[in-house]
């Protein structure tokens, strides 16, 4: 099993109208730095490998860059941890804020395409707080899914906490379950986290495995 490179990975996305976060690669720092002037600060880095599942766990994972110095110190310390491993480059992403969601499919042999959703963070590490059904899913089922979180009220807003979307969080579901449905080589796919407010749901980190 491996993972999508990040292209393949973009052009499924694009296919599928799943929205994400601004999110280009680089192998080249000067290049990286121009982009990151494009979208402006803050932003996250993250290393791209194939063959790498935890990149957090190898300091791969650089979030909250606020300026240049950041920029440079992050993105050199990254290339220093990864330099003997194999990684097809440095991802350079946009910082949205919004509620952490965590939305995921695994491919059963018996069932097919099961498709999961649960708020993310410490909610889905600890409270394993989820739901699934089984693709393929129209919009009202995928409404009825997020309803199941025991967490679905901070989903709502409460008190001075911004809520999400569920429209556009039901069609992100929907639309994933499109591409399990029809790319069947798909065995996984993880999406955490998912970054979710009243105006938009962007998916901020991705692995689609093969």
């Amino acid at each position: 099993m491996e993972i999508l490179s990040f292209e393949e990975t973009r052009k499924l996305l694009l296919k599928y109208k799943i929205p994400f976060c601004k999110t280009e690669i680089f192998n080249s720092k000067e290049k990286a730095l121009a982009y990151v002037k494009k979208i402006g600060f803050p932003i996250a880095l993250k290393i791209h490998s194939r063959t790498i599942f935890h990149k957090s766990e190898i300091g791969g994972v650089k979030v909250g860059i606020n300026n240049e110095e950041e920029f440079s110190v992050a993105w050199d310390e990254m290339k220093q941890n990864t330099e003997l491993r194999n990684i097809e480059g440095i991802l350079v992403q946009e910082m949205v804020s919004g509620n952490e969601i965590a939305i995921g499919m695994k491919r059963d042999p018996q069932f097919g395409p099961v498709l999961m959703v649960g708020l993310g963070g410490i909610f889905i590490e600890v409270l394993k707080d989820v739901a699934f059904r089984i693709a393929p899913m129209e919009k009202s089922e995928a409404i009825k899914m997020i309803k199941e979180i025991k967490g679905y009220k901070l989903l709502e807003g409460y008190r001075n906490r911004e809520g999400v979307n569920v429209d556009k969080l039901a069609m992100l579901l929907v639309n994933l379950s499109k591409l399990s449905i029809k790319e069947k080589n798909i065995l996984s796919i993880d999406f955490n986290p998912v970054m979710g407010n009243n105006k938009n749901v962007l998916v901020a980190d991705f692995r689609l495995t093969i």
